[in-house]
């Protein structure tokens, strides 16, 4: 019965996580290696971008005008870079656009990082370093704080796992776009953030594995973002 239960739970997961799509994503040497200088200078940038946003003091218009900039740098950089796929995932025989599957990934990934929230409230150092990052989402305005927690979900994945990924090459570049997504949220100084994208990018690194494109991990990271924003400041005591 293990086996059994252990082989269905295999298949629900591997389309979207494990298994990979044929794709045929080859670039000439000379646009991969532009590619990749086009990546470094925007992952220095936006990481640049990225802290002084959060250092932007909660309820600050200016952090609205901040994160619309750190967006359109990682979008930017992407488009610069070279082409994307937005990619599939095999459903019923077929090769489908991934939508349903990575919004319940984004679902069940929220869930995880709620149920770690009811730890991390009980310890007052974390829950302190939480509360940095969840202070601009109560004294904003809740439009436009979905907005731009919107708008980054989408560039982040854009460029994270569609310019940066393709810049590593074939080897290993779950685990090295996932390293380098979580070292650009070093610049916020907060070591809780630098977690959550560690844990976030590893699935969503693997998606794009799976998919061979960018829409399985915007769609799963745009839902588990929403989650967040809703549901951790009011779990979360101040």
């Amino acid at each position: 019965m293990t086996s059994a239960w252990l082989e269905r739970a295999r298949r629900a997961v591997a389309p979207s996580l494990i298994d990979r799509v044929e794709r045929d994503h080859q670039q000439p040497d000379r646009d991969f290696r532009k590619r990749r200088v086009v990546v470094a200078v925007t992952l220095v940038a936006g990481a640049v971008l990225l802290g002084f946003s959060l250092a932007v003091r909660p309820g600050d218009n200016l952090f609205y005008l901040m994160t619309v900039l750190v967006a359109l740098t990682w979008i930017g950089g992407a488009l610069l870079s070279g082409p994307l796929h937005l990619g599939h995932i095999p459903f019923r025989d077929r090769l489908r656009r991934p939508v349903a599957t990575p919004i319940v990934t984004g679902l069940v990934l929220g869930g995880v990082f709620v149920a770690g929230a009811l730890v991390v409230r009980e310890l007052e150092p974390l829950r302190d370093l939480v509360n940095t990052v969840l202070a601009h989402a109560r004294y904003g305005a809740v439009v436009p704080i979905v907005a731009v927690t919107l708008l980054n979900g989408v560039a982040e994945e854009v460029f994270f796992r569609g310019a940066l990924f393709a810049a590593i090459g074939r080897r290993h570049a779950v685990l090295i776009s996932t390293v380098v997504y979580a070292a650009a949220t070093v610049a916020t100084g907060n070591l809780m953030l630098v977690f959550a994208a560690f844990l976030l990018g590893l699935v969503l690194g693997l998606q794009r594995r799976a998919s061979g494109g960018v829409l399985a991990p915007i769609l799963t990271h745009i839902t588990w973002s929403t989650t967040m924003v809703f549901v951790l400041p009011a779990l979360i005591g101040r």
